[in-house]
């Protein structure tokens, strides 16, 4: 058989088997059952993907001893297993569902809800029985029964009446109350079983257990019910009907309803899900030794490297046992020592071990989620190249979400295509430039030969391992370079070095005690060997406060070299910038990666950068060491470590955005360069704002997520406050802000800073918006607008969204650009204005929804307000900051506190979402569901004691009403989509690291 033939039925095998696993179906062994599956779900589960025949692919599969066939048994032996190992995925076991009479008869011998008791105290009694009944049998409550049938003009589904029509906020509906049977009934009580403000019930009779109506064969009696809402919103009412047949006994039967209103408005209905949500699961992929890669053309000029190697870059490759030790932890199982090593504290003796551990779940991980990417997927069934007018031998291809990081494409990077239909040759296209959502591709004269316009083509992503090397190497790195003094900081037995007097280069500081006071710290070196932390919450100028240190350093220590970086371009350009407003430019030395778009690389900082022309030049290192301060992002500082600067030639090493990165990245710039005894260490950053992005759940759980800064501050009694007062020797917290208004400041201000900061922000910025009319109170810049939406998704994307959240959004903008420069208001344009959304899709609903609103108000540059997650606004400021905190069923928030996803239950998310905005800050959501955190509950407490909260208003307040809430009004599939994609991809889809 063909090699090519063979590779595509084992792909088929492999894609098989994982679609038994996903449904636990793999302990199945008869091979009639094995083969009909095969047949009708396997095979037509995707009409644009052909399968062999089963017996083609069983051969494919025995042949690479992945099978056992003994007759008619089929066994899967236990090498058998996927490329991957899912991590997220614990297989669930299948519950036997009954199936019940739909005229099944009331339980005997029920308990009475109340003899004539017929208000609230009875109705709750009621719903608590019910709501237990509908967790444990659903299908009993909702059935007709006993003659009994309760219908409507519209006809109910399931037991749910569902009501939606444009701009339509008042709904009459009848109720059909009819005895089927052959004997009287009695109707003795109905009720909603939440009171509702929006919700009125009238019957002629008017039916309660002290007055009720008895029901003879063949009679019907009719119920009105009368929906009036004011705002936006879903609407949803559970309602309980009880019945005697006799009322001498204490036998009774319920029967129940659910209507569900949705006032919405024609954007709302264009937002609505495309199509019903369905999960997609990513493929495996085939083996490498089932295919052949031929290499492609790598971008000629990227870079001259005059930097000789001198340290090594080990590969570090996955170890094979991770794969087990993944499933391990899965089943709280032990393995070898690896378990162990990973719960147990981070110490000093197995410190490199734990960190390349962790490292290698979290690459497992990766090599999952980017295939999310690959092609063909649930929206593309193939790609088209085409080629390039100005160079005949580069292949353009259309990648979607390129321009956003997903995934991210960078300059000199590679992916693999193959003809639609071909697998046992992959082609290697090296990527020379990014455009847009465009990517210029070379191949090998191979593909070039054979290719023709309209070609389909299947494509597959990688990502850069040089991030990782980076990491592995830096672990280890620091125990050969003995940095415990620094990783592991004990109080030095040194006395306090004097502190010197200093006239700083931005007089602003000079009035700012604590700017003043870390500039003179750190400049004396007071914390060393230990790292010297600038704690800098929200608006604080923790940044200035950085470059200044640096400056002075460079101005009073001639002997001094320093490094300066960060996690990302963006924020490392920022330092540049500002080092060079006092700083020689030819002392200053900003070093880019070759992977940096040149068109990306700031006009004022060419001049003293590594770009030269279109391409990059890495100068010797004796060149390298006579620049006073380097300038560049952590994983770039690897290339010093490889090109053998010696440790302690810099004397001074600086990380900003320190909370961002992981361990691993910030130990990237020290170990290797930095001399544990003499050289200082600073790191600047904020604990209490959000740390790195992870993708594997267990080098989260195991702490891969808490950054250097974390937990130094953690876990070390240096860092920490002693009868309420810092150590200045080795810590200064910033408490001065230049950023918001005393409003939009408390609640952050006394839940995460111990009420310690001061509103020192620009008068007439911060106080811009005290007068706008759509304010609630006067003077007060802070909203909170309660609404009732549904969390929803669609096709194949697991994210979250809620229409509702964005129809209130888009309101808000109107307001405010309509009425930007009138009644005393400033003027106001899309780019001061920020909205943010913790999931994905509710991002691109809101994009899609702001393109509506430009083109209706002609607005230009809409495109310029921003839309993003939380991570792509911290560090960012716009003078008003909506946010949308899309929650509005409670089943997800444990999800979402386990995964430190969405902003219920993740404190740092919540306090870098409120803290962006300057003048305004407008905060939409479901109070219900917010309030079951506590962060959320002062925050809404905060809104509503200062009468700004506004929109919908819930009435009836019990300590078990989110619970009712979830079980009555909203009936979803609730768990997570066992897929091995991790559940960040999958909610949050964040963007994939491209700062080299």
């Amino acid at each position: 058989m063909a090699n090519k033939t063979f590779s595509v039925l084992f792909q088929s095998g492999l894609e098989y088997f994982e679609f038994l696993k996903d449904t636990d179906r793999t302990s199945i062994t008869n091979r009639l059952e094995l083969r009909e599956i095969y047949n009708i779900e396997f095979r037509q589960r995707n009409a644009g993907i052909k399968h062999a025949n089963f017996s083609s692919v069983l051969y494919a599969l025995k042949r690479s001893q992945r099978i056992t066939r003994r007759g008619d048994r089929i066994y899967f032996n236990s090498m058998f297993r996927a490329p991957y190992v899912d991590q997220w995925h614990n297989p669930r076991r299948r519950q036997p569902q009954s199936v019940q009479d739909a005229a099944a008869s009331p339980a005997p011998g029920e308990a009475s809800a109340g003899e004539a008791q017929t208000g609230v105290r009875d109705r709750k009694r009621l719903a608590s029985l019910l709501i237990n009944k509908l967790k444990r049998d659903r299908a009993q409550l909702i059935s007709d029964k006993c003659g009994i049938s309760i219908t409507s003009d519209s006809p109910f589904n399931n037991g749910k009446l569902q009501l939606c029509r444009e701009d339509t906020y008042e709904y009459v509906i009848s109720l059909d109350v009819k005895n089927t049977g052959t004997q009287p009934v009695h109707f003795t009580y109905y009720t909603p079983l939440h009171w509702l403000t929006y919700l009125t019930l009238k019957d002629e009779h008017k039916v309660t257990k002290t007055n009720p109506l008895a029901l003879q064969p063949g009679d019907s009696y009719q119920i009105q019910v009368h929906f009036k809402c004011s705002f936006v919103g879903f609407y949803p009412a559970t309602l309980a009907f009880e019945f005697k047949p006799d009322l001498q006994a204490s036998t009774k039967f319920h029967i129940v309803r659910f209507i569900e209103a949705t006032c919405v408005t024609a954007l709302g209905l264009e937002l609505k899900p495309e199509k019903p949500f369905r999960p997609c699961f990513i493929l495996p992929s085939v083996p490498v030794d089932l295919f052949t890669v031929v290499d492609g053309q790598k971008p000629d000029g990227l870079s001259l490297n005059r930097l000789q190697v001198v340290v090594g870059l080990p590969m570090h490759k996955i170890p094979p046992y991770i794969d087990q030790l993944i499933n391990s932890l899965k089943r709280s199982a032990p393995f070898q020592d690896k378990r162990e090593l990973l719960e147990s504290p981070l110490s000093w003796e197995r410190y490199a071990e734990k960190f390349q551990l962790l490292l290698y779940l979290e690459e497992r991980q990766m090599e999952v989620d980017i295939r999310r990417y690959n092609i063909p997927n649930s929206e593309r069934e193939y790609a088209i190249m085409q080629k390039d007018r100005n160079n005949k031998r580069l292949l353009i291809m259309e990648v979607p979400g390129v321009s956003e990081n997903r995934p991210s494409v960078l300059r000199g990077d590679q992916l693999l295509v193959y003809p639609a239909g071909e697998r046992s040759v992959k082609y290697c296209g090296y990527v020379h430039s990014v455009q847009l959502d465009q990517v210029k591709l070379g191949f090998s004269s191979k593909l070039l030969d054979r290719f023709v316009d309209k070609m389909k083509f299947h494509v597959e992503f990688t990502f850069n391992r040089l991030t990782l090397q980076l990491q592995h190497r830096a672990a280890k790195l620091a125990g050969d370079h003995g940095l415990e003094k620094v990783l592991f900081p004990a109080a030095p037995a040194l006395p306090q070095p004097e502190l010197p007097n200093l006239r700083l280069f931005d007089s602003k500081l000079e009035k700012n005690p604590e700017q003043y006071q870390a500039v003179q710290h750190i400049v004396a070196g007071s914390s060393r060997p230990a790292p010297y932390v600038v704690f800098g919450p929200p608006g604080t100028g923790k940044t200035v406060t950085l470059v200044e240190a640096i400056k002075q350093i460079e101005k009073t220590k001639p002997l001094c070299h320093i490094l300066a970086c960060a996690p990302s371009n963006s924020a490392t350009d920022l330092l540049c910038t500002k080092i060079l407003d006092h700083v020689d430019e030819r002392k200053v030395h900003r070093m880019y990666a070759t992977s940096r778009d040149p068109h990306c690389v700031p006009e004022r900082l060419k001049a003293c950068s590594n770009l030269v022309g279109d391409s990059y030049v890495f100068g010797p290192k004796e060149e390298l060491m006579e620049y006073k301060i380097i300038v560049t992002t952590l994983f770039t500082t690897g290339r010093l470590v490889t090109g053998g600067i010696p440790a302690g030639h810099f004397t001074h090493i600086f990380v900003d955005e320190a909370g961002h990165a992981t361990e691993t990245e910030c130990l990237i710039p020290l170990a290797g360069l930095l001399n544990a005894d003499s050289g200082q260490v600073v790191l600047a950053g904020d604990p209490k704002q959000l740390g790195p992005i992870l993708r594997s759940p267990f080098a989260l759980r195991y702490g891969m997520g808490v950054s250097l800064l974390e937990r130094m501050m953690n876990n070390f009694s240096l860092y920490q406050k002693n009868n309420g007062v810092f150590d200045n020797r080795f810590v200064t917290k910033l408490l001065r802000n230049y950023r918001s208004h005393p409003a939009i400041l408390k609640v952050p201000n006394e839940l995460f800073y111990d009420g310690e900061l001061q509103v020192c922000a620009d008068e007439i910025l911060r106080n811009s918006y005290c007068r706008w009319e759509y304010l609630p109170k006067m003077n007060f810049p802070v909203i909170f607008h309660s609404v009732t939406g549904v969390d929803e998704r669609e096709a194949s994307s697991p994210s979250f969204f809620n229409v509702t959240e964005v129809e209130v959004l888009m309101d808000y903008v109107k307001k405010l650009l309509q009425t930007q420069g009138k009644k005393g208001l400033a003027t106001i344009s899309p780019k001061d204005i920020g909205i943010i959304a913790p999931y994905r899709k509710q991002v691109q609903k809101i994009r899609k929804a702001l393109e509506k609103v430009g083109k209706d108000l002609k607005v230009r540059n809409m495109d310029h307000l921003k839309v993003g997650s939380v991570e792509e606004f911290q560090g960012q400021e716009r003078r008003v900051i909506l946010v949308s905190t899309v929650r509005s069923s409670p089943d997800y928030l444990e999800i979402d506190k386990e995964f430190n996803l969405g902003f219920v239950k993740n404190e740092k998310r919540f306090n870098v979402a409120l803290t962006r905005a300057q003048a305004l800050l407008i905060v939409v959501g479901n109070p219900r569901v917010l309030e079951s955190d506590s962060t959320w509950k002062h925050f809404i407490k905060y809104c509503r004691d200062e009468e700004a909260f506004q929109g919908f208003v819930h009435v009836e307040e019990d300590d078990d009403v989110v619970e009712r809430f979830a079980n009555l009004y909203i009936e979803m599939n609730v768990e997570v989509v066992e897929t091995a994609e991790s559940v960040v991809q999958q909610l949050l889809d964040p963007e994939w690291r491209n700062d080299l």
